[in-house]
């Protein structure tokens, strides 16, 4: 079941860190090291904010605010992936299998995974570099009194962390943990990506061999059991794209409610900092931020809108093709799968609207809403 071509190598290197590839040694110490580290960082965190609620300085707050929701964020998808291990279990099994039957489109599978592989690797690429950015943008700006030394992550920590060594241990560990954080933020987004693209290669192969059994230039001639075949293809790519809506569909509500508030504060942050004495620092350590928070919350946009219309492409297929030539009963059979495709695929946010362009639109219009509203304050 690990021979799966089209999981990049970043991204099970990601889970296996993660403790969410089935598998991996030390399940449960990893899922408890997170979990204990996790908590401890969130707790400082949101401590830090309710302490400095009512700061001067609201570019700092929001700064601090943009990163603390991100670790929500993340521990919410990685409780999501433990109590779903099961289900990723089948999408991984799904896939290998897949590969298998496939070895006759192999050219096109190739293709896919060689796609899903590149943008695995620049999403997870990019969220490692937002972070070392981010970092050294914390760097630039931190002073030369020991009272003000900022931490890479805006934490009320229970003792003194300002003065040395304590303060550079304590940077060594947040930059170590909030490196690890990011690439698995961006491991589970690249493989939302890889999820996608196989069931639409899938989708492709279902409509090539449609094609092939129900040429359009010749009349056609199909048995029963070569439809099957195709229904029961189409059957399981509407089970695996069901599945992956079971793993991300509450994921994508909380990143839904967590991308508009962290693109609105990072917003508000690059707002201020043009024209600014320190601009030149804060737009270090935010924008390629906000740029990979943008492609996030694209990402899961996307995803939705790719499966959506590539579910439309089934029954368009099987309606260009000279249906009109077989015997009742076999487009009977056809128009089963005709019928079944236009119900689309795609995932939901919490089960409550399909994820789209348009959803991306609508937080991008959102959080530049928030932002005009903070600047007029």
């Amino acid at each position: 079941m690990m021979s799966t071509n089209i999981i990049a190598r970043s991204i099970e290197i990601g889970l296996r860190v993660a403790g969410i590839w089935p598998g991996a040694a030390y399940v449960i110490v990893k899922r408890f090291l997170w979990t204990i580290t996790m908590i401890a960082a969130q707790i400082f965190q949101y401590r830090h904010m309710a302490l400095h609620l009512n700061s001067e300085d609201i570019s700092q707050l929001m700064d601090g605010l943009s990163a603390t929701l991100s670790y929500s964020l993340l521990f919410v998808k990685l409780i999501v992936f433990w109590t779903k291990q099961r289900i990723f279990n089948d999408v991984l099994a799904s896939i290998t299998m897949d590969w298998e039957e496939c070895r006759d489109t192999l050219c096109t599978m190739s293709g896919v995974a060689n796609l899903s592989q590149r943008f695995s690797n620049l999403i997870i690429g990019l969220h490692s570099m937002a972070v070392l950015f981010y970092c050294i943008g914390v760097v630039a700006l931190r002073s030369d009194d020991v009272a003000d030394r900022e931490l890479f992550l805006k934490m009320e920590l229970p003792f003194e962390s300002s003065t040395s060594p304590i303060y550079e241990v304590v940077l060594t560990v947040q930059f170590l943990h909030q490196m690890t954080a990011a690439t698995v933020i961006g491991v589970l987004s690249a493989l939302l990506v890889t999820l996608v693209l196989h069931a639409g290669g899938q989708i492709d192969i279902l409509r090539e061999r449609l094609l092939e059994i129900l040429p359009r230039k010749k009349k056609p001639t199909i048995s029963v059991i070569t439809i099957g075949s195709l229904i029961r293809r189409h059957q399981n790519i509407i089970v695996f794209t069901e599945k992956i809506e079971s793993l991300y569909s509450y994921i994508a509500l909380v990143q839904f409610i967590s991308n508009t508030l962290v693109i609105c504060c990072l917003g508000f942050i690059i707002v201020n900092s043009i024209g600014d004495d320190q601009g030149s620092s804060m737009l270090v350590r935010s924008l390629l931020f906000y740029v990979v928070i943008n492609l996030e919350a694209f990402i899961f946009c996307f995803a939705g809108e790719y499966l959506s219309v590539k579910s439309k492409m089934i029954g368009d297929a099987a309606y260009e093709c000279m249906w009109y030539d077989l015997t009742p009963s076999e487009n009977k059979i056809l128009l089963f799968l005709i019928m079944r495709s236009q119900k689309q695929l795609t995932i939901t946010v919490g089960k409550f609207m399909n994820l789209s362009l348009n959803q991306f639109a609508n937080i991008i219009k959102s959080s530049a809403s928030y932002v005009s509203v903070l600047h007029a304050l």
